[in-house]
């Protein structure tokens, strides 16, 4: 769990109350500058500076709890996960390994699986009426499959790099590791918007994995145990969730939390990572036990 002023992630930091800046002198020894041009310079290396270390406004850090553990293969590099009728769906990544799988949420055991063709690398994964769209990292090219039997369907274009990807309010939306969410048709999938994301006026990026959930977006946030709460009408963040808590049993760095899903009927919301042994049925604590102020 977060406590104030912990400092975990590059520009990752929780506050209690204001933000506490350190403030020091440099002292110049031995440089042949004029005083007047040594005070331009340092003026203006100090307002640089200052700009860099600009943090906005608190938003609030509610702790996620893990309330049942359920097995998840360690070899699965998870990159999209859903929800739908009593199943899980994960979309999983890696150059000539990634799949689409049906899940078990039990036992984990997949269901039904389908691969990739060639050396795609899997990301994001959605689903729109009985198809699911599933986003690859590279080459701007996504992949159409059947929701029943994972029969291919077609491929979508989107350009550059996908991430993340999910359904909310009859739209597809799409991260590609910027601040910066780009929004689609599902029929089509003509773009039809983006929406920047922020948090205190900062914006926040390397957003990864989406879920929709209760009109919101939640975005996991790359090489964080952060899970980002986006209003999709504003952008704003409400809310960051700190997933710290939850056992991970980390293979490698690239071992990071990736995945949420979401049962609308019940409210259950489960959360994993890219290799981790366990998928957790979590609970999102009703009152923050801090701030953070995004960095711009």
């Amino acid at each position: 769990m977060f406590r104030a002023g912990a400092t975990m992630a590059p520009g990752w930091r929780i506050d209690a109350a204001a933000s506490r800046r350190d403030q020091g002198r440099t002292q110049r020894k031995g440089n042949p500058m004029r005083a007047s041009s040594w005070r331009r310079w340092s003026t203006g290396a100090a307002l640089l500076l200052l700009a860099a270390c600009t943090r906005g406004d608190p938003v609030p850090v509610h702790s996620v709890t893990a309330v049942t553990a359920y097995p998840h293969g360690s070899d699965a590099f998870t990159q999209g996960l859903l929800w739908h009728k009593g199943y899980l769906y994960e979309g999983t990544g890696r150059s000539g390994q990634s799949q689409i799988r049906k899940l078990e949420l039990e036992t984990g055991a997949p269901l039904a699986t389908a691969a990739l063709p060639g050396d795609g690398f899997g990301e994001g994964i959605a689903l729109w009426r009985d198809r699911l769209f599933q986003l690859e990292w590279h080459g701007g090219k996504g992949r159409i499959w059947s929701l029943d039997g994972f029969a291919p369907l077609g491929t979508f274009d989107y350009g550059g790099e996908g991430w993340g990807l999910t359904t909310g309010a009859d739209r597809l939306w799409l991260s590609d590791g910027s601040a910066t969410l780009r929004i689609y048709d599902p029929d089509t999938f003509e773009q039809t918007g983006t929406l920047k994301v922020t948090a205190g006026g900062c914006p926040v990026p390397r957003l990864n994995e989406l879920e929709w959930i209760d009109g919101r977006i939640w975005a996991n946030i790359w090489r964080t145990d952060r899970v980002a709460v986006i209003d999709p009408d504003t952008g704003i963040v409400t809310q960051f969730l700190d997933l710290s808590d939850l056992p991970h049993g980390r293979a490698s760095g690239e071992s990071v939390a990736n995945g949420i899903a979401h049962d609308p009927e019940t409210g259950r919301i489960w959360m994993t990572g890219k290799l981790w042994p366990r998928l957790y049925e979590v609970r999102v604590e009703p009152e923050p036990d801090g701030e953070y102020r995004q960095s711009c």
